[in-house]
């Protein structure tokens, strides 16, 4: 039996090792605080849901897929956690008793094996049960072919045979052996038989008639004869004992696999509840092939975010179809960062089959996904902030395949805003040329002019929407990059000169300075500005 509740023809490889960029997608978008949401404590939950999400599927079917799936769970939420309950019940029955398989002895072996036996023959009855109940209610193709084939491989038949063979190799009555003596009257080919149920004939019993078997009894304290008769029991037990121990360890297989597959998404089932509650949308996006390069969204939220504040949290309406790079630009705190949060959340999200938090989401689908952020200067000094923006680019630019996605946050502003610019636009133009999706947020107006101006038609631009009174409503609009970031505002806001005047010269009018700032909000921003 397999459980195939994420594939539709294999099992899920829960033993691969961690991808390279995993801590990096971890630390950038915040994931951690997603999956501490969908674990609730359980680190079982937890290591399932981080290996599930960073997979990535790349196939439009697979997707589609899991997300009937998961939509099967949302609907009967209470009978998918009474599965994934028994199932964790039959794997804590087996912890709980006694276990000889590595024993070494055929008949401990056996005896441990036909105690697991039991023990899951109860579980599987009650999952045939189950699946009897309930398999009305679910439409999935997943669900489905999990009934279907729980109700096929446990029926009546193979139950009842289950339970006649593992009475029998309780030997109650003995162990019946047969053997022949070989040319030098050694023992072979011991084979171990099914109990008689023919009594004697009456002749027989009361002695009338020639006995049809004999017996001896070994004397209590003839400790070799008792040696000797157990290692003729073992030389018949051991086919049978090997054989059941495969029978326990194919049944816990099973049980394994279908609790790690349920693991992903009773652990959906704790996030989409979290974020239910705190009044968020969820849907189920729209995956597209990866060619062409397809983005749009509406009320797209920060998950990560969301979990983390009892705040609403402002949602974005983006439209980037057939536009394979989007540059964000604006004031600090303006919400670009979380909105590039967003993105690679959602990414993840579409491409492991998840719901995500917005009102309408539609993405391709892209080989994986990378983020280039923004890090602390080498407190080693052994390498400068540069120096480590351009290492960890390399390895990412090696990696980054055909229809890959690169996140960009205030990537190469370890130097000033020339040379970075010029080094972000040859990064960025070589990855187009070679397909691959770029979300890019910075403060660098060269960069993001030098691509207003090569690249209108495939390019969105979005900036963070400012009020009159220079306060920011953390939404993004489509519009043209500035050559300001609003520094002065900033200033003013985080405790300048309470409505005063700060004397700080406006931005990009006249022969001003123009303005370099590096970093969101919480990061270390550095503020450069001509004072009057």
């Amino acid at each position: 039996m397999k459980a195939h509740l994420l594939y539709p023809d294999r099992d899920f490889d829960f033993s691969a090792e961690p991808g390279t960029f995993d801590d990096d997608l971890l630390r950038d978008l915040e994931l951690a605080v997603v999956l501490q949401a969908m674990a609730k404590g359980d680190r079982f939950l937890l290591d399932v849901s981080r290996r599930v999400l960073l997979e990535s599927l790349d196939d439009v079917g697979l997707v589609l897929y899991r997300q009937a799936v998961l939509a099967d769970c949302m609907e009967q939420e209470e009978t998918v956690r009474e599965l994934y309950a028994l199932v964790v019940a039959a794997l804590g029955d087996k912890r709980g008793l006694f276990w000889g398989i590595r024993s070494g002895s055929p008949a401990v072996t056996l005896g441990g094996a036909v105690t697991q036996l039991e023990a899951f023959s109860v579980r599987l009855r009650e999952l045939r049960q189950l699946a009897d109940r309930r398999r009305e209610e679910f439409r999935s193709e997943g669900f489905v072919h999990l009934f279907e084939s729980i109700r096929r491989d446990l029926d009546d038949e193979y139950l009842e045979t289950l339970r006649r063979h593992l009475r029998q190799l309780q030997f109650r009555d003995g162990v019946l052996l047969s053997g022949r003596l070989d040319r030098d009257n050694s023992g072979i080919d011991y084979v171990l038989r099914a109990p008689s149920t023919k009594r004697p004939r009456w002749r027989e019993r009361v002695g009338l008639a020639p006995r049809t078997s004999y017996t001896f009894t070994i004397p209590p304290r003839d400790e070799g004869a008792a040696n000797e008769l157990a290692e003729l029991t073992n030389r018949g037990l051991n086919q049978v004992a090997n054989a059941a121990a495969q029978a326990a360890d194919h049944i816990e297989s099973y049980f394994t696999m279908l609790r790690a597959e349920l693991a992903f998404y009773v652990a959906c089932l704790n996030l989409a509840g979290a974020l239910l509650e705190r009044g968020t949308p969820l849907v189920f996006p729209t995956p597209l092939p990866s060619e062409p390069a397809r983005f749009a969204c509406g009320d797209l939220r920060d998950t990560a975010l969301v979990l983390q504040t009892a705040e609403t949290v402002v949602g974005n309406d983006v439209d980037a179809d057939d536009r394979p790079l989007v540059v964000v630009t604006g004031a600090n705190s303006g919400g670009k960062s979380t909105f590039l949060r967003s993105v690679g959340l959602a990414q993840l999200m579409t491409q492991c089959g998840m719901y995500v938090t917005a009102s309408s989401y539609r993405s391709s689908l892209h080989s994986a996904v990378f983020t280039h952020f923004g890090r602390e200067e080498d407190e080693s000094m052994r390498s400068g902030r540069l120096d480590d923006e351009l290492r960890r680019m390399s390895v990412i630019v090696d990696a980054a395949a055909r229809h890959a996605l690169v996140l960009f946050n205030e990537s190469f502003s370890g130097t000033n805003e020339r040379e970075g610019s010029e080094i972000g636009r040859q990064i960025v133009q070589a990855l187009l040329e070679r397909d691959v999706a770029v979300f890019f947020v910075t403060h660098q107006f060269d960069f993001a002019d030098g691509f207003r101006i090569s690249r209108p038609s495939t390019t969105r631009f979005l900036r963070a929407e400012r009020a009159a009174d220079g306060r920011p409503s953390y939404r993004l609009v489509p519009a043209d990059p500035l050559p300001t970031s609003f520094a002065v505002d900033v200033y003013r806001r985080i405790g300048g000169f309470a409505g005063a005047d700060p004397g700080v010269s406006g931005v990009g009018h006249g022969d001003e300075a123009p303005l370099e700032v590096g970093g969101e909000a919480g990061s270390d921003a550095v503020v450069s500005e001509r004072m009057s």
